[in-house]
């Protein structure tokens, strides 16, 4: 599944006014930007619009702020970093009403290969409702829009869908072709055999992802929290484990899905227990492994065990394509990270394309300094998953077609 979506290749943008919607929701820590990921990642499309002499307009949300514009949410930072990283000026239009009179004039000033960041899209509470006529002011400053930010692709927002409404040329940048590519093909046209690893607390985030991967892959992997829910639904003993009692004839229809279907639903076979939950989420912790089936009732489950570490590496060691997306245990942990750094070890080693679906095992990976051995660590948590979930993304679906 080729993304057949017009791209930034198809367009001619010379002279013309670029809209681009990037994702610069980085993390900052008292103002300075802590990662800077998603800003380097957008660099080849920004680059290229600049080479073929476009007028780059950059608009980004960052945080959640509640209540209209927060300096702490500015992307004031982002357009420090990104004129270090572009080795040009960056222009911030400095405006609480994003485009106000400072947006208006730097655009008006630009010259061919320039670049404007516009503030923070989430300043105006109509940007996550999608309403008019922030949608129609965001369209008034160009000629053509680029979406380039996947991490926002699954919400129609007015910076990712309204604008389409109003603009006529639009296209998807490099990041975004990129992510399709790799998580499009992955799912509809996998290199077999295809193994597909889920983690992370709850089940109930993962219903669709389960059912649709489950008749994608051919092997699928669970664990993370959300794997207690499973086991107790194979009527294990999980202690005070966390359970979505709700959710265990879903976990059991799963299982039956699987066998009718004839893929391979691999469960933790043993488990890293502790007394309760580490507070701060970092503290030193007496852990203890037993097997999946025996875990005491005053005990919980925080990460997988040593023998379901080689189950799944061992899962792993065959694949042509996994997919990766949640982590396996308590990861911030240091001690209950072990089942994270067997997962992330085993992509590393493997000659599969290994996709990693963003949020916390993207973090993870990164963080264990096993980002370099991956095919592709994608910029979006929800999107990835809701790419997974095999749903159409509004962000995706509002730009033209080929």
């Amino acid at each position: 599944m080729q993304l057949n979506k017009v791209s930034v290749d198809d367009i001619n943008v010379k002279g013309k006014k670029v809209l681009v919607r990037v994702d610069f929701n980085v993390p900052l820590k008292d103002g300075v930007i802590t990662n800077d990921n998603r800003i380097v990642a957008a660099l080849p499309t920004i680059k290229k619009l600049i080479a073929d002499g476009g007028k780059v307009i950059l608009c980004s949300h960052l945080g959640k702020p509640k209540n209209g514009p927060e300096e702490k949410f500015s992307l004031a930072p982002a357009a420090v970093r990104l004129s270090e990283l572009l080795g040009q000026d960056v222009v911030f239009a400095n405006d609480d009403e994003v485009v106000g009179e400072n947006a208006k004039k730097a655009v008006a000033e630009m010259k061919d290969g320039d670049v404007v960041l516009l503030q923070n899209t989430r300043f105006r509470k109509e940007e996550t409702k999608n309403l008019e006529p922030f949608s129609t002011e965001l369209a008034s400053l160009a000629d053509v829009f680029v979406m380039d930010a996947f991490g926002s692709a699954h919400r129609a927002h007015c910076s990712t869908a309204g604008v389409t409404e109003h603009i006529k040329d639009t296209a998807v940048g490099y990041l975004m072709q990129k992510e399709i590519n790799y998580l499009g093909n992955a799912v509809e046209t996998p290199v077999r055999p295809f193994v597909a690893i889920l983690g992370g607390a709850k089940v109930a985030d993962k219903l669709n992802v389960i059912s649709n991967l489950l008749e994608k892959c051919d092997t699928l992997i669970i664990g993370g929290g959300m794997a207690y829910t499973f086991l107790k639904a194979q009527g294990k003993e999980v202690g005070k484990s966390l359970v979505d009692d709700s959710k265990l004839d879903y976990c059991k229809d799963m299982i039956a899905k699987a066998e009718q279907l004839g893929k391979q639903l691999l469960l933790p076979i043993d488990t890293t227990i502790a007394a309760e939950f580490p507070n701060p989420i970092d503290a030193p912790i007496d852990v203890q492994v037993v097997d999946a089936d025996s875990i005491p009732a005053e005990m919980q489950g925080l990460d997988i065990g040593t023998k379901t570490q080689a189950l799944f590496a061992d899962a792993v060691k065959s694949a042509k394509t996994v997919v990766w997306n949640g982590p396996m245990g308590v990861f911030e942990n240091p001690t209950l990270a072990a089942g994270t750094i067997a997962v992330a070890k085993a992509l590393a080693e493997t000659d599969a394309t290994t996709i990693i679906g963003g949020g916390d095992s993207a973090a993870a990976v990164i963080q264990l300094g096993f980002a370099d051995k991956m095919s592709h660590i994608s910029t979006g948590g929800g999107a990835s998953l809701e790419y997974l979930e095999g749903k159409t993304l509004p962000g995706i679906a509002v730009i033209a077609d080929k």
